[in-house]
């Protein structure tokens, strides 16, 4: 992106994103850290966010896991989508716990993109693995 296409830092991207993002806000992630394909967040575990046996429901981390991806993936400028997911959930998490998703990107390309989004606890645990792959569309963020 140049100058004449109103150039953006990943961290103004994800801010945009933010900004409009009601979702993640309910789930009240917090934005650590985002470099381009980068991005390192994390959440307070509450009581609406259980399920029937007080664990962390696992909508929960694969939704806190997809807004990581997102801020990741869209990071570079360019507006991308979620074309194929998938998570493996490793261990449980109570309410009051720290939850810590980071997102590193795996491969870019030119339409495609990878990524490996780990959630661990404060111990360093890992609670899920998600991979994502992004398709990278020729729109802009703007």
């Amino acid at each position: 992106m140049n100058q004449e296409k109103n150039i953006k830092s990943p961290q103004e991207i994800v801010d945009f994103m933010m900004g409009r993002d009601e979702f993640s806000k309910w789930l009240g992630l917090e934005i650590e850290e985002v470099r381009s394909g980068y991005c390192r967040l994390h959440y307070k575990v509450r009581k609406e966010m259980l399920n029937g046996f007080a664990s962390i429901h696992g909508g929960v981390l694969f939704s806190a896991a997809d807004s990581s991806f997102a801020f990741a993936c869209n990071s570079h400028g360019r507006i991308a989508v979620a074309l194929d997911v998938s998570v493996s959930f490793t261990r449980p998490a109570s309410e009051g716990d720290i939850l810590f998703v980071e997102a590193k990107e795996i491969h870019l390309g030119h339409k495609t993109a990878l990524y490996d989004i780990r959630t661990t606890n404060k111990a360093g645990e890992l609670v899920s693995l998600f991979k994502g792959t992004a398709y990278r569309t020729s729109k802009e963020v703007s």
